[in-house]
């Protein structure tokens, strides 16, 4: 068979993964170290699995809706009061399997934010769906889905995701001495959030 024909079929059977450049990579690499043709085979789905992933991922990232792209890695720990050690397992998604909430208080500039952002980030890249808001924009969406008619169309897609991040909720009275300072607390789902 034809490499043409080959491409044309991997091209109906909607195979991009393979039939990028992954095709044309793994024949050369198995001719050139003559790998057997089980292994060359096998490496064609990798590929394809590899970019079904990649796709998934950034079709996730999207829906997400974050306002830019953080990482942990991007956030100096060691310059700011946050324990680390509290940040870590969030961000690891432990919350995720364990149904809890996970909040971050602290003062305006503390980092709260790219936090929430790089630990939901990191929840996407490992198959989580996730969903940021700013609460106002939020509320305002709300209301405009209720003023159309349409009430309860963003709670049904809310209730589909395995993340909800929430920001700038600074109209909350929190205690003078969350004040400047940026921590994790957790509580389970099913009950309230603390006063």
């Amino acid at each position: 068979m034809e490499r043409h024909e080959v491409l044309e079929m991997m091209a109906t059977l909607k195979l991009a993964g393979m039939r990028a450049a992954a095709y044309d990579e793994v024949v050369a690499e198995a001719i050139r170290r003559r790998h057997p043709i089980p292994r060359v085979i096998g490496e064609l789905p990798c590929a394809q699995l590899a970019d079904d992933r990649a796709r998934s991922t950034a079709y996730r990232m999207g829906k997400a809706r974050f306002p830019l792209a953080k990482t942990l890695a991007e956030f100096d720990l060691t310059a700011s009061p946050v324990n680390e050690v509290l940040v870590r397992d969030p961000h690891e998604g432990g919350f995720l399997a364990t149904r809890r909430n996970a909040v971050l208080v602290g003062g305006t500039g503390t980092g709260k934010g790219r936090l929430a952002i790089a630990i939901a980030a990191n929840c996407v890249r490992s198959g989580a769906r996730a969903r940021f808001f700013n609460a106002v924009a939020l509320v305002n969406q709300l209301e405009a889905e209720a003023r159309l008619g349409r009430a309860g169309r963003l709670a049904a897609e809310l209730v589909r995701a395995d993340l909800v991040v929430l920001d700038e909720l600074g109209y909350l009275p929190f205690p003078p001495r969350a004040a400047g300072r940026c921590c994790s607390t957790s509580w389970p789902s099913s009950t309230s959030a603390p006063r």
